[in-house]
This record gives C-alpha cells, structure tokens and sequence, in this order.
C-alpha cells in the first residue's frame, strides 16, 4: 500500500547504509555457516555474556543521560497536578530512548562497535531532531494529565475522561513512533510526524507493541516507583527496536534513496 500522495519526502539515507549483501541497515550481517572452533566469543557462554555486557552498559548510560528527570522528580510530586513540571522533567528522556534505540541497532549490525560508542554516536546524531517530535508529545500529555488532574473544578464527566485518557494513550504511541523514525532516517519533522500517524494505524501489530509497552512502564510505575525502570530500561528498549523494526524496513524500502539510485537518475 502506497502512502498518501501529500506525503511529502525527502530522498535520503539512512545514517549507515547496509553492508553488501544485507537486505535492510535493521538485519544482522551474514554469518558463516560453520563458526570457527575456538574463537573468543564464539560459545554459548561467549555470546551471552556479550550480550549482558551490552544490555548493562546501555541500561547505565539511558540512567546516565536521564539523571536530571531522576533528579527533578525526586523534589516533586509526581502527581497529575504537577504535570507541567513533569512534563519538562521529561524532556531529556527523549533523546535518552533515542540514543538507545540506536545502539540497540548496532548491537546487531556492528558487534565490533562498542556500546558506549554506539550511544553517544547516536545521542549526538539526533537528540535534535528527536526533540522536535518529542517535545510537542510532551505538552501535550502534560495539559491532558493537567486537565484530568482538575477534572472536578472543569466538570469533565467520566465520558470525557475516558476520551482524553484514551487520547494520550495516542500520543504516547506515536511518540515512541516518531522518536524511533526520527533516529534512523533524516527526514524532515513534518515528515517523521506525518509518517508517525500513517504507522500508528497502518502498522497495528507494532502499535499494539509500543501500547503493550507503554502499558507495562506505566503499571510498574504505578504500583512501585519510577526508579523500578532503571533496571529495565535496556531491555525494553531492546523490545521497542524489534516491534518496530517492521516500520523500520518499510521505511527504507519505500521512502529512502539507495546506493546508486542517484546515478541512476
């Protein structure tokens, strides 16, 4: 399915275009068939102690780059009333699920790479344009969360609560679209916004993922504290990359230039 006409998109690249042989820049490189017996981190026990070595310094650096929520909400009620606050506690987290996605990416297509460098590689990359989609989510949510907060004063019926509760159920998932399409393809914000909306009901399966997600912080959150995230930070982020990843390939095969495409032309 064709996306609408007034979709109006640059044809760019993505930040790493594919190694030869690799059908998306979102698969794992080709492996031998036959692994070479004795290579450091060809096991089992190698492959998975890799792995848990990726996810811990990944879940490190997202509570790194996030310490100033951590620290403004520990000085104030995280209650529905004080949402603006919130709401501009939570602007770094942004760029901080960005940059995380993005090593996520490259633990697959480049183990050589290491975490760390992955991470501020793409922190610095796309904390920009990650914001200008973030932000106007952020807002959003918190004169939601301010309205529900004084529904009573406002007269907000239960209708209408439901209504903007399911509306910033929404925008929470096309956030997490928008900030995920943003960190591996230069278009522009218009485009990554309008793009976010069209997959958010085309892509139902990766919508319900992010929703599932989103779910699962917020019951965490409510039922123990926001610090119990830290520990899963990672490996949600790691759940995130693989529902979208779908979009992810239909983007590049769609809407991006390939290699030799302009000569082509």
């Amino acid at each position: 399915m064709r996306a609408s006409p007034d979709v109006s998109l640059r044809n760019v690249t993505t930040d790493e275009p594919g190694q030869p042989g690799q059908p998306t820049p979102f698969e794992p490189p080709e492996r031998p068939a036959r692994r070479v017996p004795g290579d450091f981190g060809e096991g089992a026990l190698g492959r998975a102690t890799k792995s848990i070595y990726w996810y811990i310094v990944l879940t490190a650096l997202m509570a790194l780059v996030s310490l100033p929520t951590l620290a403004f909400m520990l000085v104030i009620d995280p209650s529905p009333a004080n949402a603006p606050f919130i709401a501009i506690a939570a602007l770094p987290l942004g760029p901080a699920l960005s940059a995380a996605l993005y090593t996520v990416r490259a633990r697959y297509t480049d183990e050589d790479l290491a975490p760390a460098r992955a991470f501020w590689r793409g922190y610095r990359l796309n904390w920009a344009d990650v914001l200008r989609v973030w932000a106007p989510a952020v807002v959003v949510l918190a004169i939601i969360g301010f309205t529900l907060a004084h529904g009573d004063l406002a007269g907000l019926g239960a209708a209408y609560r439901i209504v903007l509760a399911l509306i910033s159920a929404l925008v929470g998932v096309w956030a997490l679209h928008a900030v995920a399409i943003a960190t591996f393809f230069a278009f522009r914000t218009r485009d990554v916004a309008r793009l976010a909306v069209y997959y958010l009901a085309m892509a139902k399966r990766s919508t319900f993922g992010v929703f599932a997600l989103v779910l699962i912080a917020a019951t965490v959150t409510w039922f123990l504290t926001e610090w119990s995230l830290l520990p899963l930070g990672g490996i949600g982020v790691w759940f995130w990359y693989q529902n979208d990843k779908p979009i992810f390939t239909d983007i590049y095969a769609r809407f991006t230039a390939k290699p030799g495409d302009q000569s082509a032309a």
